[in-house]
């Protein structure tokens, strides 16, 4: 794990990247985001993004919680030394986020993040791994967690990423998640049918959900289409309704699954 400023070995987005200038064409009425939708955690007035660390290395929760502590907007609400007391901190703090360690004692990150996105409004959970971990992060995914972290990135690009997934995004890194996906794409496993899944969506969203699939952020997708970024997070947040999906990696799992975006890429 690096420290702020170090190398970043995978790109995360920021959830407050700037917006480029409306365009028109193929928006919904109105255009804009959702009804009700919230400053992103972290932003001015809003509430702090809490955070559980579920690790069993004490050092690693330490170079974490010493960064939190200076960060504005995040703090960390508990720790965790194995999986069962990730699952009893998550009950208990009811926190926005858990950076889940996969290889613990008691009870393994797989099967905790199984447990933790199963609580009714549970909160997101984001996976920390290695590029040697593929097989047990395929797990991960069809666990229900919402990104994956590299224990070598730059501790400030955690940060960003904490942020991201509590504003609702999913992580998609393209130096992790894209080839993780694609293989477990390929993978045997419960498969929603497409036309079960996709007939409850327009040509127009289904147009959005490949573009997901296809790992665009909100900005590329909206230059794609030739709409603006507000539209294009209002299809996303409807795609997310529609399809009974927690996050936009599930998004890009839906993607896959049902053959609109091939794993052949």
């Amino acid at each position: 794990m690096t420290t702020p400023g170090g190398t970043e070995p995978v790109a995360v987005r920021s959830a407050g990247a700037a917006e480029p200038p409306h365009r028109p064409g193929g928006e919904p009425p109105g255009g804009a985001s959702p009804a009700g939708a919230q400053p992103a955690p972290g932003g001015a007035g809003a509430a702090a993004v809490r955070v559980v660390l579920a690790d069993d290395q004490p050092l690693v929760r330490a170079a974490l919680q010493m960064v939190i502590t200076d960060a504005p907007g995040i703090e960390v609400a508990g720790e965790a030394g194995n999986g069962a007391e990730a699952v009893a901190l998550a009950e208990s703090l009811r926190p926005d986020v858990v950076v889940m360690d996969i290889r613990m004692p008691v009870l393994d990150g797989i099967e905790a993040t199984r447990r933790i996105t199963g609580l009714p409004g549970g909160p997101h959970v984001i996976v920390l791994t290695t590029f040697d971990d593929d097989e047990v992060v395929y797990g991960a995914l069809r666990a229900g967690a919402a990104g994956f972290l590299v224990k070598d990135m730059a501790l400030d690009d955690i940060l960003a990423a904490v942020r991201l997934v509590a504003a609702g995004e999913g992580l998609i890194a393209p130096g992790v998640t894209r080839r993780l996906i694609r293989e477990f794409a390929r993978r045997p496993g419960p498969a929603p049918g497409p036309g079960r899944e996709l007939s409850v969506i327009t040509d127009r969203e289904r147009e959005v959900l490949t573009l997901v699939g296809s790992g665009l952020s909100n900005t590329e997708i909206a230059e794609r289409l030739v709409i603006s970024v507000a539209t294009a997070k209002t299809y996303v947040t409807r795609l997310l309704s529609k399809l009974g999906a927690r996050d936009r990696v599930q998004l890009v799992i839906i993607a896959y699954e049902t053959g609109l975006v091939s794993a052949t890429g």
